[in-house]
């Protein structure tokens, strides 16, 4: 777009200037069905011109201190050009945007747009790009007022527009508009996006058309039967609609074929077997799966190292009473988790075996690195003071309890009783 908009500098200068420009071929007219009167352009000096070119060819080449130089005095009435003034701030604009400004970069475009000096071909691609950013900046019924507000003068449909619109929708939970959109962009190319399709499935899920989705799925699964991502989706939109063994058996085939090339595929998996073992009579059988394909998926370098795999390692362990192995598997999550959820399991986990000092160690870990029950965290630790004897101890941890709303009325139940109320 910069590289455009500054060949279209040569071709609004001064007579003298144009008449160099007119053995350049003609650019093709990218709206020329639009509603909008295009102005007439005001840039006629040479230096304005030149000062504009470098300015955004600095924005370009990622200068931003030489773009600034360049481009504020303009912005700043150093010209009295409208139409260099409105590029200097697309110009700055997307200086603002690569730095991660983005408010920033939609304010500088806003103000670009508002002065309406600017070609057709310019103001219309520049009014898409405000829609762009404001998507980027989670502002989706601002992004969907401007691709329709560009649609509607500039009279021009394209799969991408419609795309955007339909990521908007769906962000709203505006779900049938959401469908409406993508499909209206898949029927406008024959290169649709993955990452359409993904907003379609997430819509007919979340709007209840779970076999929609499913079929899309497995649509999707079928033309690309190696794709790691394709088998991810078709089996998390059969998890959306609760049908877990078809899930499972989905995943299974893709491990035992060798179709299993990402972290999320073994994890899913993993997933799976533990919500089926939680469900059922006896969780150890999937319980042992989840944690053979964890392993698996380590082994083989695919699935990291990391507190969560860790942690789900443990989760397979401890559904399949195998407590040992649970608390080594927590207490290797310990220095990589950001919190001390991983800890505390540990911790819970020993003193449920009566070890009391290595389970108060964990707990009072799993405290310090931040949990998000505190008041049931204090009520074990207080348990394995009583374990090691140490009354008062337990009546400190306890009136902690008592201070947090999930854990107050029996903490303080326990602390009447133990005449400490």
């Amino acid at each position: 777009m910069l590289a455009s908009a500054a060949l279209l500098l040569s071709l609004a200068s001064s007579p003298a200037l144009a008449r160099g420009a007119d053995t350049k071929p003609k650019q093709e007219v990218q709206y020329p069905n639009a509603t909008r009167v295009a102005p007439k352009l005001d840039l006629t000096s040479a230096k304005d011109q030149k000062d504009l070119n470098e300015g955004l060819d600095a924005v370009s080449a990622g200068d931003q201190a030489k773009a600034e130089q360049l481009l504020q005095p303009i912005i700043d009435g150093g010209s009295k050009s409208k139409y260099a003034q409105a590029l200097a701030l697309q110009g700055l604009a997307s200086i603002k945007y690569n730095a991660g400004d983005t408010k920033g970069a939609i304010g500088l475009l806003q103000r670009s747009l508002a002065l309406g000096v600017m070609p057709n071909d310019t103001y219309f691609q520049l009014q898409y790009m405000l829609a762009q950013f404001q998507m980027a900046d989670e502002q989706y019924q601002a992004a969907l007022d401007t691709v329709t507000k560009w649609r509607a003068e500039g009279k021009k449909e394209t799969a991408n527009s419609y795309a955007l619109e339909g990521n908007a929708d769906y962000r709203l939970g505006k779900y049938p508009e959401a469908i409406a959109a993508i499909n209206k962009a898949k029927s406008l190319t024959d290169k649709p996006e993955a990452s359409w399709n993904q907003i379609l499935m997430a819509s007919y899920s979340e709007s209840g058309q779970d076999e929609k989705a499913a079929a899309l799925a497995q649509q999707q699964l079928n033309s690309s039967p190696d794709d790691p991502n394709a088998l991810n989706n078709a089996a998390a939109v059969l998890m959306q609609a609760h049908k877990y063994p078809e899930a499972i058996q989905l995943l299974e085939k893709g491990q035992a074929s060798g179709a299993f090339k990402s972290e999320a595929n073994y994890v899913s998996l993993a997933k799976l077997y533990l919500i089926t073992g939680q469900d059922s009579s006896d969780p150890a059988p999937n319980a042992i799966k989840a944690g053979q394909v964890l392993q698996d998926g380590m082994s083989k370098g695919v699935v990291k190292p990391s507190a969560d795999t860790y942690v789900l390692i443990g989760q397979s362990a401890e559904l399949s009473n195998n407590t040992g192995a649970a608390v080594d598997a927590y207490n290797k999550a310990v220095p990589l988790a950001k919190d001390g959820e991983a800890a505390l399991r540990a911790g819970r986990l020993l003193l449920s075996e009566n070890k009391y000092s290595q389970a108060k160690g964990l707990i009072q870990q799993g405290i310090d690195k931040g949990v998000k029950q505190k008041g049931v965290a204090y009520m074990l630790l207080a348990e394995t003071e009583r374990g090691l004897k140490n009354k008062p101890a337990a009546i400190t941890a306890m009136k902690q309890a008592a201070q947090q709303p999930e854990t107050a009325e029996k903490a303080k139940a326990w602390l009447k009783k133990a005449g400490a109320g």
